[in-house]
């Protein structure tokens, strides 16, 4: 007889520029886990293209009491996206999935067992495979420590957790103030007040999810537009306090460095040395 486990909802957000086979692929790993949400929230970020929304429109009416939808116009962008949609979600424990990646069939149940060991958790990812294409084209991996106290000092220069692997629970998202806007930054941002409201962080030591990349990312994480909104960003997290001016300092002459270089040489860096294989 299968453990009865703590319900839980996802969270996703929906913009126009997704596409519907990718979003297809997304809600058939969600559906089809060992251990189903109890609830899928779907943020529509603005109007979304006709495909999107028969895709959408299908999976709403096979799963009525599933799905719960938020609408609004025009597109705010992501903080604003979840910040409503976490206020949407009806459990305690809410797990992130971004609609063009690939949870990995046992994901939910990895990450249940983590808080059902220790009721004190707050917030728990894992690792990412990042492939091109289809899932068995894998390209890159990106690794994150794993305990509370090497997340926690990592998180001054990179981010300690994969977003779209998260679940964490809704009172310490709502305790450290929720999603808010900052652009680039609306989860690195998150992930430092939770941190300085004392959640407890950890992260699993394997790829939970399957995460889609291409050569448009290495392009748009590039140019002074890119860079003058990543400085924008790390200047919110300077102003908590939890990281220190030389924290700062480095992570804006990285960034720098990176953003002005060519694409190609941009998206080798990631794929070898930023997130190795």
């Amino acid at each position: 007889m299968r453990k009865n486990h703590i319900p839980f909802s996802v969270l996703m957000s929906l913009y126009i520029n997704e596409k519907a086979e990718y979003f297809r692929e997304c809600m058939e790993s969600v559906l089809n886990q060992t251990v189903p949400p109890k609830e899928i929230v779907i943020v529509k970020d603005g109007p979304i293209s006709e495909e999107v929304e028969s895709v959408l429109q299908q999976y709403i009416n096979n799963n009525l009491s599933l799905i719960k939808v938020v609408a609004y116009t025009p597109n705010k962008g992501l903080g604003y996206a979840l910040n409503k949609g976490i206020k949407a979600c009806s459990n305690e424990l809410i797990a992130r999935m971004d609609t063009d990646d690939i949870a990995r069939r046992d994901r939910f149940e990895k990450q249940l067992q983590k808080f059902e060991l220790n009721p004190n958790l707050d917030i728990c990812g894992s690792q990412i495979d990042e492939f091109e294409d289809t899932p068995d084209r894998i390209v890159a991996k990106r690794s994150v420590p794993t305990t509370d106290k090497e997340i926690k000092e990592y998180q001054k220069r990179r981010d300690s957790f994969n977003h779209m692997t998260v679940m964490y629970k809704k009172s310490a998202v709502l305790k450290a103030g929720n999603y808010q806007p900052c652009l680039l930054m609306e989860d690195t941002y998150l992930w430092v007040r939770m941190i300085l409201t004392n959640a407890t962080c950890m992260n699993c030591d394997e790829s939970l999810v399957y995460v889609r990349i291409g050569k448009g990312m290495y392009e748009r994480r590039g140019g002074w537009k890119y860079f003058r909104k990543y400085k924008d960003g790390r200047k919110k997290i300077y102003d908590t306090g939890y990281i220190s001016i030389s924290d700062y300092y480095y992570t804006l002459g990285v960034q720098f460095c990176f953003a002005l270089m060519p694409s190609y040489i941009r998206g080798l860096l990631y794929k070898k040395i930023l997130h190795n294989k």
